[in-house]
Formats: structure tokens, sequence, C-alpha cells
């Protein structure tokens, strides 16, 4: 897949099939649109094309909401659609003066301008431009004068996967991973460096390895103990993970996110480890001392691997 940054650097391509949203987490909604334009894009010998933008729009036109979490970080999204099989992604920089930018300007500049469209996929009720004015309607109507065909996911194609961006937010939020997942289509991914820690874990025989926190208002789950698989590199390892406060063994109020990884040895320090959430398996408590704790996480080990091994 080919990303680009800038408007100015998209190629010139023979059939372009396009879509275009903010495709958050790019959940099981988004994967119906995205496997329509693979579809068509095949069909025409084309190339599917997947237009986004960055920062999130809400971040920009309301940056004093600090309430929005997303499901995924830049490089996810980009790493997801690269498995989904995209073939170039055009991230358009996001700022006050892009969204001033009229239905008809958005429909001229980028769809036809910069992209040359050919053949447009939207889902239901997508709405663009200035205001959110630009609708299906105006596609329809500017379609013809621009020379590209417009497609509309009828709603029932997407309401029946019953999935919804906020759906997933609450249901992480909650700590129902196994809910996120499924609407997701995928385990729900953290990706984070490996911060020096204060190694209590080792000395109770759990050494974790002690996650810087994303950026980019990334969703972190309800705090508690989680069943996960690690990538160190390219080797895959089972582990837990425990987003809290440690309350056994710390008196801070800082939240943490650590993992304890199953049968890894080395140094992992300062290595970016992807993490995918797979599911849930108790609150995080407080115990009476260390040899509580320690016998709680030798039965959270047996518990994780019965859903890994699943």
């Amino acid at each position: 897949m080919q990303v680009y940054y800038d408007l100015q650097s998209f190629p010139i391509l023979s059939f372009p099939v396009v879509t275009t949203g903010t495709f958050d987490g790019v959940h099981l909604g988004h994967q119906t649109i995205i496997h329509r334009l693979l579809e068509l894009s095949k069909r025409f010998n084309g190339q599917s094309v997947v237009i986004t933008f960055h920062p999130h729009p809400r971040m920009v036109l309301r940056p004093d909401d600090t309430t929005l979490e997303l499901l995924s970080t830049l490089p996810e999204k980009i790493a997801r659609l690269e498995q989904l099989g995209i073939d170039h992604l055009l991230i358009v920089p996001f700022s006050t003066q892009f969204a001033e930018l009229s239905s008809e300007e958005f429909i001229r500049q980028i769809l036809v301008e910069t992209v040359h469209t050919q053949k447009l996929v939207i889902g239901y009720d997508h709405h663009f431009g200035k205001n959110r004015a630009g609708s299906f309607d105006h596609l329809v109507q500017y379609g013809p004068m621009y020379g590209f065909d417009v497609e509309e996911i009828p709603a029932q194609d997407i309401d029946q996967v019953a999935v919804s961006s906020t759906k997933i937010r609450e249901a992480l939020r909650r700590g129902d991973i196994q809910t996120a997942n499924r609407f997701l289509g995928y385990p729900y991914p953290f990706t984070g460096k490996v911060m020096e820690g204060k190694q209590l874990g080792r000395t109770i025989q759990f050494p974790t390895a002690n996650l810087e926190m994303p950026g980019d208002r990334k969703l972190i789950p309800a705090n508690g103990v989680y069943a996960v698989t690690v990538l160190v590199g390219k080797g895959i390892y089972n582990g837990m993970m425990n987003i809290g406060f440690r309350p056994t063994v710390s008196n801070e109020k800082v939240r943490t996110v650590e993992v304890n990884l199953f049968d890894y040895e080395g140094d992992l320090y300062g290595q970016i480890i992807k993490v995918r959430m797979m599911a849930r398996i108790r609150d995080e408590v407080r115990f009476n001392g260390v040899d509580e704790l320690r016998e709680q996480l030798q039965l959270d080990r047996i518990e994780a691997m019965k859903y890994l091994s699943v």
C-alpha cells in the first residue's frame, strides 16, 4: 500500500475507485464499505483509494473537547487498511482552513483534481464539506458534471453488522474486550514503548514491561487484568496485561499499563511492542501483601492461557 501525507504527492492513477472518511478503528461497518471498494476496483481493473484525515476533525473543530477517545492511532489505522488490501491511502492534513471547504470545493479539489476519482463508494448518511453540508445527493448531482459515478452502501448492509464506533468505545470503557473485538473484527491493539519501571514484578517472579501511554487520545480500556498476545520483533508471545494503579504495591495515583510475557527472555527496554487484547480476566483489586498478589497472578496466568489456547 502506498501512503501519501499531502495532496501534492498523490499520483495520477488509471482508474481510482475511492472512498472517504475518518475510519477510526476500521471496524466491521467500515470494512463493509472497504470490501465493496476492493470488489469494484478489481472489477474495473482499477486502484482502490482511501481518503482519510489527520488529526481527527473533531480534535481540530472542537479543540476544547477532550472527551474524544480514538480506537486507533494513525499508525494502527494505516496498518489495518494495508492488511485489508488497499492500494493507495491519502491522509489529508485536517486544519481549520481545510474545514472551510464547501462540499462542492471538496468534490472538485480533492475527489476530482487531486485523486481523479472514477468511482466513489460511501456509506449511507455520509456528510462532508463545511458544516457537513455535503451529502449523497450532492455527489449524485456533481458526479456526472465531473465524470465520476457514486455508489452508496445501503443502510441495511451496514446496520446488519450492528456496529458503530460509539458502541465499541462503550464496550472498551466497560472492559468488555470480547464485545469490542467482535465489533472491530480483530483484537483491539495497544502499541507502546517499553519504559524502565521499578522492577517490582521481578521480585514476585512476574516481570512486567511497563508501556508508555500512547498519544493521539488512544482509548485505554477499563482497569483490570487482560489476556493478550504480544508482538516483539518477529515473535508472538502469550501474556497478560494489567491496566490501573497497582494498589497492592504502589500508593501513586498514576495509571499504568504493564505486560507480563509468558516464556520470553530478553531485554525489552526501549522496544516498541504491539499488544493484542483478547479477553478480560478480572478487575484490578488490592491484595493483602505481595504473597497474596503472587498467588493471584499465578491463577491469572492459568485463566489467561484458557482464553489464549482457544
